[in-house]
């Protein structure tokens, strides 16, 4: 029996219509069962419909009875509803079986749903930058993508930089995954909705940031007592950054990594195949990893889902 996707837009409207309906036919080219949510194409301003028909669409996604529930892209517009969000009847629905699959915009979702209930969401793709890409889908994201559908997923790997050849990492066991992107994170602290995780591996990716915002966002986080709270801080990819030219003299994404490895004794990953690049793996967010490095080779590993942990593990991709 086909897997069901249930497709709902909970944050910006859809600009580019054809990567949506590129991403939706491809989903059906894969042999999902496809739904559309009614409110998915609406606009209002710069959002997919006024905050009701949003806060209305995460309600019609958490009845749908999908397999996953995936949004259509990613931009603002949760933050705006946090306060209004159904979580419990989200909860229930992940209780049930349906998987919530998205990134950027919907780490707020996320982060407020761990926050409140301790349900798990997946961060992985949306519908039209992924499913949806002109080039095609990256391959690697679609098979993480089948892995969480037919519930094969139990972990990633990937290989740091060449410079963090020489990083000793303690294996880190059974500790909370959590996080997304780094400025929606920092954007909730202070607030009910951000997650008060205890000795986490937190990961963190973001898009068009100057470097020197990606380093003011994590010293908010680390004078917070957040950063050092945790067992391992894990960069994801960190796209699109501007340095000033002539002006920034050397200062960039390598300066912020190292500082922060200065002023913290928690160990900074680096590379994690995440973020707004097409090559995405999927991570469950709320759930219980194992994380070991071997030089540059780091493995994370969460087991088969709802906590039936067994020691065969396999390495996804």
């Amino acid at each position: 029996m086909s897997k069901h996707i249930y497709i709902y837009s909970p944050s910006s409207a859809i600009r580019d219509k054809a990567a949506f309906r590129r991403g939706v036919a491809r989903l059906k080219a894969l042999g999902y069962e496809v739904e559309v949510d009614e409110t998915a194409l609406t606009v209002h301003q710069r959002f997919a419909g006024d905050d009701a028909t949003r806060l209305a669409a995460i309600g019609r996604a958490a009845a749908s009875g999908a397999d996953i529930a995936l949004i259509a892209r990613g931009g603002y517009g949760l933050t705006r509803i946090l306060d209004a969000i159904p979580y419990k009847a989200v909860a229930k629905a992940i209780g049930r079986g349906t998987e919530f699959v998205g990134l950027s915009d919907f780490t707020a979702l996320q982060c407020a749903l761990l926050a409140k209930t301790g349900a798990v969401t997946w961060a992985g793709p949306a519908v039209g930058e992924d499913f949806g890409a002109e080039g095609g889908a990256d391959d690697i994201m679609e098979a993480c993508f089948d892995d969480l559908a037919s519930g094969q997923g139990e972990g990633t790997g990937w290989r740091m930089p060449v410079r963090d050849a020489g990083l000793k990492v303690r294996p880190v066991h059974g500790a909370t995954l959590w996080g997304g992107n780094l400025c929606v994170l920092a954007s909730l602290l202070g607030t009910p909705y951000f997650p008060a995780v205890e000795k986490g591996v937190l990961f963190i990716e973001d898009t068009n940031e100057h470097p020197y915002r990606i380093e003011r966002m994590l010293d908010q986080l680390r004078m917070a007592g957040v950063l050092a709270r945790q067992r391992a801080i894990v960069f994801g990819q960190f796209t699109g950054m501007r340095k000033v030219p002539g002006y920034d003299r050397g200062f960039g994404f390598d300066t912020v990594v190292d500082r922060l490895r200065a002023t913290l004794k928690v160990p900074v990953l680096t590379g994690l195949p995440f973020g707004h690049v097409p090559t995405k793996v999927l991570l469950p967010v709320g759930a219980k990893v194992e994380l070991a490095a071997e030089g540059r080779d780091v493995f994370m590993v969460w087991g088969h889902r709802h906590g039936d942990h067994d020691h065969d593990h396999g390495y996804a991709h």
